[in-house]
Formats: structure tokens, C-alpha cells, sequence
């Protein structure tokens, strides 16, 4: 939580972490205007927001800071700070401290006018950007509540904050009620972005559904759906930035690979030819047909459907040959497919693949979530998820249009468009299914299995109240909207995705220390029962399990996520009684699963802890000492794969010093060879491959070596081994 609050931040209830100091200094910014007892008697019942200093430096005046027009020096006849009006109804922003660094261009706020338990006010705020850089923008205030979209320019961003309202009495209406907030937005270059991507058929028209009134307005060509997808994803970071800061990583967010185009993240760009660097849409054409995208034999909707997860393979493919990535090069990759079409005879979504589904079926999906991806998945090189267009049409298209479109209760008319799943029966609710379900499926490709609670279950149903306080009608429940929609309505993230975020490569910030580049995660039993974990990268979190869940209810976390008390620990010791006491009652006596994760993002998976602790993990060796199985041990199960164990001398005779490892291989690793200083050696699988095999010696002598994971021998992956300290009794 922040230990101060500045002026524009009273009453904060939002966490904070540590941040640079601001390039903002305070003589360069007039105090935000405080209360005055002579206002109104509300002002007798709000704190008085702490005083900063408020001269000016000499020539420091600019008409951005000015009042009615003058400039600052031209108001007073000096250089010094005039005296501002003060009013009680000037706008205080609550979710951002003042002089806060971000790294997202635009910025979602939540603040209050006035006192809401006193006089609850409905008006309008008006969010006049740095510099007249960005043309103002107006967001509604309900019962002195409202929720904005700030536009940031590189760098320092003195933003100015009207308030405006029918009820409000002020002795002089030329000077609206107002507030200032500073922030510094520094965009970030050090981690990978995520690409946006729609993709069509070879031979498609370029278009979406839409109604004919709505085709007549905005029009449902490659150019609006371009629009329309760009300010979905900015609603995306806006979102997800907010969550990481509320759950006490941060402003932390992914980013988008930009480039220099049109402006539209405001209507008035397009109507001025403004340029600016905006989110890259890239337009991808996938080697199939229209009429091959929307067989019905690949809509995943379709229950007759014989290949449903053909899609998937295809935007994979045409992913894989436009990136065209390296090894090693890892692409995040969200793609919109724009041929998605409403089959108004099968009465199914074509050409696009998990939508809405029922939760019934979405439990079924989720079984065992450790391996789930549902359509955000991955090869090697890429990471992908996919999603419909077919609910485009209801999506903003610029700043401007995001309260209308969360307020639009135009129904919806299935002649034309798709009512997803008896969800979407209007153009607000399909607005929410659509942003907020293709954000789900990039959670997926994010590394983020389905949740308990927040957009990973499904509560992206109410996306709308992110951005706007009122909700209108709903369809989907048949009733009337929440009227005042606060941070606590509102649907998130889950804690579990946050903590994956926090050290997730996209997240990545320019003061995050650099992660060592083993991610691997080990697990050994000892004895007392119990095991121990560890991570080069350090330990980010575990999940637990209990018999067959397959969505996670209990887990552990470790360090504050704020890299600056040494992280993480990278070896901690588990005890199956602190597991069990951390479960439901109702589930304590059932089988304990875990899932652990590095910082690196490597994961294991212990699928029986009990199991791992019992006596089938011990083994006698030959010099009278107790070993313990490691949980890796045996875990690859594969065809023609055969179990063999070994006990290097060199963890029980002292006089056995280790000097070389010979692998042998050809396209598999068939086994390896370990090598003494006495010529003597130990064959571990069999001399395959290559002759003679490849030679590695040790620069130093070796006295133990443990850990195998026998993943391969038989197989076509690598194989998994480990040097590392012996674990015994003595």
C-alpha cells in the first residue's frame, strides 16, 4: 500500500510498488486545488489533501497550465503560481498516485467529485491530455463516481480534469471544477510484444458480420475491423495493468509492437490525417478458402464437427510462415479470425473456434488443468491464440466509443449476427463476450489454465464494468443493470494469473533484474517426510490440487513480487501436514497434487505427494546409506521406453572421482556413459548413435550425480538429467 497520497489521491485503496523519481518536479506543477470551507458544506466533511510547493520557476508558464485561456505569468503579472480557485467538486482520482511511471499508453483511472455519501453528483469529466497532444475526451460521472481512459504521450504527461454538471453552482462558470494529475509513461522495449494479427482466407472479401444500419454508419471493412481490434487490445492493457497494480505487482502490463500510421484510437485523427505510433494490426491471408474456413466440419461450435481443432492448425501455420521465427525466438501471437461467420441455417458460428461454451462444458475442457490451453497454445517458436470476429461489429472503435458501446442496448438481431451462446442478446453484452473471451483465449496463450473466479472462468460476461459505472439492461440475466458499477463489481484477473504475469517475458520491465536461464524446477524427498523444492530462478508460487480437481482453489506464494527483497527463495521445504492444513476441510483426505513454478517460468508437477514421501521413494544402497527417488525419476512412461536405475560410485565410494560424461546420440539421446579418474565407467541406457559417443569432461571432480529423468532413451526428446548434491541420511 503507498505510504503517502498525493493531492489528485485521496482516500487511495489501490497497492503500490516502489517507483523511479518522477522527471515531474513539484515547483512545476500547480497544488491540485484543495477544499475550502467557504465552497459548500460538503467541504466540512472531506480531508484536506496535503500542500505542495507552488511556485514556479521563471519561464516555466505555458498556456497547457493556464486558466480561462491566460497563461499563468499573464494571470498574475509574474512568474509566481496564481492562487487556483478551489472547489469541492474538483475530480480526485483514487487508483493512481500522482507522479506514478506506467509503461501502457493508455491509462485506466477510477476516482470521485465531491463527497458520494454527501451529495451524490452525476455529471461529466472532461480529461484534457498533455499538451493538447491528444484532443479531450469526455467520460460520464454517476453519483460522483466515474472511470476514465487517459491517452499518454512518451515521457511526463500533465493531464487537466473538468467537471462539469447541470447541478453544480459555481460562482464562476468560465472555470469548470478541476483537479491535475502527473504522470510518467515510459514505454516498454525490453520485452516481447504481443502481435496482433487478423487473419483471413486466401480468397475473403475482407469483411465482418454486421447489420445493415451498422454497415451504413462504420462501415464492416478490413479498415474497421483494423480500428475496431486495436482499441479492443488497448481495453486489454488498460485492464490488465490496473489488475497487476491492484494485485500489488505494479504497473506492469504486455505491450504491443507499435509502428508510425493513422491515428484512430480517436475519431478525430481520422478526420485530421493525425499520425501517431498506434498497436501494429498485422493482416495475415492463410492458404485456405473462405468456404474452407467456414466448413462446418471445423467449427468448434458444431457438434457433428469431425475436425473442430483444425483451425487452430491452420492459424498456426500461417502464423509460423509470416513470422517466420528462429529457434529461440519466442512469438506471443493473438489472432482475430475476421471470416467468422453467423450460419443462420445450422444455427452455429463458423470459422472461428472456442467461443462461449456452457460451464458444464467448459469444466469438461478443464479436468486437468495442468495441461489445458484450450486455443491459446503453442509450438516451439509460437504462441497463439485465436478468436471469432464475429461480434466485432458491437466493439469500440476509437476512445470515444468505448461508453457508448458498453451502454449500446440495441438488441441483437440474429438475422445478421450471432446472439454467442443466448449471451450476447444485445449489442453491449456481445461487446463484453467478444473483447473479454478473446482476452480469455489470450490468457491461454499466455500460460493461463482456467480459474475458479475472473476472465479465466468466465466473468469477462461483465467486461462493461471496467470502464463505465452504470450498467443498462441485461438480456443474459433479464434484468436491470448494477446502477453503480465500483472497483469491487468489477470482474479480474485471478490471483493465480497475476502471480503468472508477474514473471512472465511480456511483463517484463527495464528494472527487472535479469533471470538466470535455467527455469527447471526439482523436487527430492528426505527423510521426516519431507521435500525439498528448488530453482535456480527462484520459486515463484505452488498450486494445490486434491483428487481429481483439475482448477486450482489453494496455493502458496513466495516473495512480494516487487524484486527488491532478493526475490523469490530458490529452495524451500515442503511438509505434507502444512499442504493439507492449507485445503478445504472436504478435501484434506484426498489425494495432494501439486503444480510448482520458477520465476523462470519452468513448472513440475508432482502428481501424488504422498505417493513421493512413502517408502517407494527410498532406496538402500550398497554401502548401508538411504536415497530418495527424485519426483522426476521414471516420468516418462514412453513407448518402448524400459526403466533402468543406477547408483553412481561416486555418490558412495569417496575414492571414485567422476571426470567425464560420454552421451551417445544420433537423433535421440540413447544413453550416457559416466567415466572415473580409475578408468572405470557406468552405462546408463545403451551405446547408440553416434560412435563413440561425445565426450564431456568435468573441470572439476564430481562426487555425486542424481536426479536422472529418463524422458527420453527410447524416444525423440532430450533427456532430462541433473548434477547436483546427494541426498541421503548421512
Amino acid at each position: 500500500m503507498p505510504t503517502t497520497k498525493s493531492s489528485s489521491t485521496l482516500s487511495s485503496s489501490y497497492g503500490a510498488t516502489s517507483t523511479p523519481a518522477s522527471s515531474i518536479q513539484p515547483h512545476q506543477s500547480t497544488p491540485n486545488l484543495n477544499l475550502t470551507t467557504t465552497a459548500s458544506k460538503l467541504s466540512n466533511t472531506i480531508a484536506q489533501p496535503p500542500q505542495r510547493p507552488v511556485a514556479l520557476a521563471q519561464g516555466m508558464a505555458s498556456n497547457r497550465n493556464s486558466v480561462a485561456g491566460m497563461s499563468i505569468a499573464q494571470s498574475t503579472g509574474s512568474g509566481s503560481a496564481p492562487k487556483q480557485p478551489t472547489s469541492a467538486f474538483a475530480p480526485r482520482i483514487l487508483s493512481v498516485t500522482d507522479n506514478s511511471w506506467v509503461n501502457q499508453k493508455v491509462l485506466l483511472v477510477y476516482g470521485q467529485v465531491g463527497d458520494p455519501s454527501q451529495q451524490a453528483l452525476d455529471g461529466t469529466l472532461i480529461v484534457c491530455h498533455h499538451q493538447d497532444n491528444f484532443p479531450p475526451t469526455h467520460w460520464p460521472v454517476s453519483e460522483s463516481h466515474f472511470k476514465a481512459l487517459v491517452h499518454l504521450s512518451p515521457g511526463p504527461n500533465r493531464v487537466r480534469l473538468d467537471f462539469t454538471s447541470p447541478k453544480l453552482v459555481s460562482n464562476n462558470t468560465s472555470i469548470p471544477s478541476h483537479s491535475w494529475m502527473n504522470i510518467n509513461y515510459l514505454p516498454a522495449t525490453t520485452s516481447p510484444p504481443v502481435q496482433l494479427v487478423i487473419l483471413l482466407g486466401k480468397d475473403s472479401p475482407g469483411t465482418f458480420d454486421a447489420v445493415p444500419e451498422r454497415i451504413q454508419r462504420e462501415g464492416n471493412g478490413l479498415d474497421a475491423a483494423t480500428r475496431k481490434f486495436r482499441m479492443a487490445a488497448y481495453l486489454w492493457q488498460a485492464f490488465t495493468g490496473e489488475q497487476m497494480y491492484r494485485n500489488g505487482f505494479g504497473r506492469r502490463c504486455f505491450r504491443f509492437e507499435e509502428e508510425w500510421q493513422s491515428g484512430t484510437l480517436t475519431f478525430r485523427d481520422r478526420e485530421s490525417g493525425q499520425m501517431r505510433s498506434e498497436a501494429k494490426i498485422h493482416v495475415v491471408r492463410s492458404g485456405k478458402t473462405v468456404k474452407e474456413l467456414r466448413d462446418l466440419n471445423v467449427a468448434q461450435q458444431y457438434q457433428k464437427a469431425a475436425h473442430s481443432g483444425d483451425l487452430f492448425s491452420i492459424a498456426m501455420e500461417a502464423m509460423k510462415n509470416y513470422f517466420k521465427p528462429t529457434p529461440g525466438q519466442m512469438q506471443y501471437v493473438s489472432v482475430l479470425l475476421l471470416d467468422a461467420h453467423w450460419d443462420t441455417k445450422a444455427k452455429t458460428i463458423t470459422g472461428t473456434c472456442l467461443n462461449l461454451l456452457s460451464l458444464r462444458d467448459e469444466a469438461a475442457l478443464t479436468r486437468n488443468s495442468l495441461q489445458h490451453a484450450a486455443l491459446g497454445g503453442q509450438s516451439s517458436e509460437i504462441q497463439l491464440a485465436i478468436f471469432g470476429a464475429h461480434a466485432l461489429q458491437s466493439y469500440p472503435s476509437c476512445l470515444e466509443d468505448v461508453i457508448p458501446s458498453f451502454t449500446d442496448c440495441t438488441r441483437t438481431d440474429t438475422s445478421f449476427v450471432a446472439n454467442d451462446c443466448n449471451e450476447s442478446g444485445s449489442n453491449w453484452e456481445a461487446a463484453n463476450i467478444g473483447i473479454g473471451a478473446h482476452l480469455h483465449e489470450t490468457g491461454h496463450m499466455l500460460g493461463c489454465p482456467h480459474q475458479e473466479s475472473g476472465i479465466m472462468l468466465r466473468d469477462y460476461v461483465r467486461f462493461n464494468r471496467t470502464f463505465s459505472c452504470r450498467e443498462p439492461y441485461s438480456t443474459r440475466t433479464k434484468s436491470p443493470g448494477m446502477r453503480l458499477c465500483l472497483p469491487k463489481d468489477e470482474c479480474g484477473w485471478h490471483r493465480l494469473d497475476t502471480l503468472r504475469f508477474r514473471y512472465h517475458p511480456c511483463f517484463r520491465l527495464p528494472s527487472d533484474l535479469p533471470v538466470n536461464g535455467d527455469e527447471s524446477v526439482r523436487v527430492w524427498p528426505i527423510d521426516n517426510g519431507k521435500v525439498i523444492v528448488t530453482a535456480p530462478t527462484g520459486i515463484a508460487f505452488v498450486e494445490l490440487f486434491s483428487g481429481d480437481d483439475g482448477i486450482c482453489h489453494s496455493w502458496i506464494e513466495y516473495g512480494n513480487g516487487d524484486g527488491l527483497s532478493g526475490g523469490p527463495p530458490r529452495q524451500i521445504v515442503l511438509t505434507e501436514n502444512d499442504l493439507r492444513s492449507r485445503m478445504a476441510e472436504e478435501k484434506k483426505g484426498k489425494k495432494l497434487k501439486l503444480s510448482i513454478h520458477s520465476v523462470g517460468q519452468g513448472s513440475h508437477n508432482v502428481e501424488d505427494f504422498g505417493q513421493l514421501i512413502s517408502k517407494s521413494s527410498v532406496v538402500k544402497l550398497p554401502n548401508g546409506q538411504t536415497g530418495f527417488r527424485g519426483s522426476q525419476l521414471g516420468t516418462s512412461q514412453q513407448a518402448g521406453s524400459q526403466p533402468q536405475q543406477i547408483i553412481l560410485d561416486s555418490a558412495i565410494k569417496q575414492t571414485s572421482l567422476l571426470t567425464s560424461i560420454k552421451v551417445y546420440h544420433g537423433f535421440a539421446v540413447d544413453g550416457l556413459e559416466f567415466c572415473y579418474e580409475d578408468l572405470t565407467s557406468q552405462l546408463f541406457g545403451k551405446r547408440g548413435g553416434q560412435p563413440g559417443g561425445s565426450e564431456f569432461f568435468l573441470g572439476m571432480s564430481i562426487s555425486s550425480c542424481s536426479g536422472f529423468g529418463d524422458r527420453s532413451l527410447a524416444g525423440y526428446h532430450a533427456l532430462a538429467w541433473a548434477i547436483a548434491p546427494f541426498l541421503g541420511d548421512g
